[in-house]
């Protein structure tokens, strides 16, 4: 049956412009990377910025999402957006008047991941305040979209800027999209307020220890958690080893690896819609398993194996058409089952679990793609019939064992959730 989307009129506004606000601050993150690249040539040093951008986001997590349902959501968005566009306003004084470092640019980058990490617990909390249940699974499929679209424009938009207008004009466009976010939140959306008990005023620590406490009694959402923290360990591996091949291999280039990651962002967007307009599955837990054994399954397989570009964008395409189905559901099962004055502290107890593996993944596959599989494949004495001798072909069989690594991994969360009950809120809409 046909939704009338009237009542996501202010989640809508509330995303859209946000969405758009986060393209900013993407592009010039973005540009940021060229900009230092360009400036000391040094791969480490525009590496570090991502690092110094998600550290905070791991370590302070727990400890954010109590604060987080302590705090006025709203005023606690508002506050982040705005410390965030301070930074880069530093950034655009430090650029003009000629004095930004590198070093510069790492604070800045880990004031701005503890401001997303403040503010992502309390934007999911908003969320589930302006979302009615039946439309959960509508919008993560919407949020999934602008998220895709996001990853395709980012550096498109910002290489495009960058090359022909300069870093001033991509922090200028940055900083009008976060005026046009800050004013719609601040005067447009109304936020429901929070239960009376849900503002409980207690010590942060003893806050953040409740959100432990409650998914150590909610088993189903750990293991959920433990799964996702699995995904990502090897996920990360994939992503440190698949620029060591496809920049290596015959036939690849960094034309191929920016096609590749093209096709993910194509193909996700497109699992975005197709999620918008499928009814609700009837299990979902098994559906989550289901959908990282089709990505495991299929695109480690066709990129380790595979010898041309074709090859390589079509595994890239079903690896990640269905990863929207995924979160959907998942999006499903953690807001109807954590209570709004829980979710933030829950949500932020998740991303510091969950994501942790995700630093370990990248140094892991470097160090093993490095040290363990290209001196193994230089050696010519296994695998070369199939995978070929040139350099590459050691990301090449890494990618192999991690394609097997995760079908299996997949396939054993598949066996422990198997008779796992969940009540589905919105099953046949």
């Amino acid at each position: 049956m046909k939704q009338n989307m009237k009542p996501l009129s202010s989640w809508l506004m509330l995303f859209s412009t946000q969405t758009l606000s986060a393209l900013g601050s993407g592009m010039t993150n973005f540009a940021l990377v060229l900009w230092l690249y360009q400036k000391n040539g040094s791969a480490l040093e525009t590496a570090l910025l991502s690092v110094c951008s998600y550290a905070p986001y791991v370590m302070m997590s727990i400890f954010a999402g109590a604060l987080s349902d302590r705090w006025d959501k709203k005023r606690t968005m508002l506050l982040c957006d705005l410390l965030a566009a301070l930074c880069t306003v530093c950034v655009l004084v430090l650029l003009k008047t000629d004095m930004l470092l590198p070093w510069h640019l790492y604070l800045i980058n880990a004031v701005n991941g503890l401001m997303n990490t403040v503010q992502q617990p309390a934007s999911e909390v908003v969320s589930t305040l302006l979302i009615p249940k039946e439309y959960y699974q509508k919008t993560s499929g919407i949020r999934s979209f602008g998220n895709s679209l996001n990853t395709i424009l980012t550096p498109v938009f910002a290489s495009a800027l960058f090359a022909f207008a300069g870093m001033d004009v991509v922090i200028a466009v940055d900083l009008f999209t976060f005026l046009l976010a800050f004013i719609v939140l601040r005067g447009l959306v109304k936020v429901p307020p929070v239960p009376k008990e849900e503002k409980e005023k207690e010590p942060v620590f003893r806050a953040a220890k409740k959100g432990l406490v409650w998914l150590k009694e909610h088993l189903l959402i750990l293991k959920l958690i433990l799964f996702l923290a699995c995904v990502n360990l090897i996920a990360s591996c994939f992503n440190a080893a698949l620029p060591a091949m496809l920049l290596s291999r015959n036939g690849g280039s960094e034309y191929v690896l920016g096609l590749v990651n093209t096709f993910a962002g194509i193909a996700t967007m497109l699992g975005s819609v197709l999620v918008t307009l499928f009814p609700s599955p009837k299990n979902r837990v098994r559906t989550i398993c289901l959908t990282i054994l089709l990505s495991f399954g299929t695109e480690n397989f066709l990129l380790a194996l595979g010898r041309t570009p074709l090859v390589w964008c079509a595994g890239s395409i079903l690896g990640w058409i269905a990863i929207p189905l995924m979160n959907a559901n998942l999006d499903v099962i953690f807001r109807s089952t954590i209570p709004p004055h829980m979710q933030g502290r829950v949500y932020a107890c998740r991303n510091t679990l969950q994501f942790f593996t995700i630093p370990l993944g990248y140094m892991l596959g470097g160090y093993l793609v490095d040290q363990v599989f290209e001196p193994f494949m230089a050696k010519g004495m296994a695998f070369t019939s199939l995978l070929g001798s040139e350099k590459g072909t050691g990301a090449a069989l890494f990618l192999l064992v991690l394609g097997f690594a995760g079908s299996l991994m997949a396939l054993f969360f598949l066996w422990l959730l198997r008779h796992e009950k969940w009540t589905d809120p919105v099953a046949g809409q």
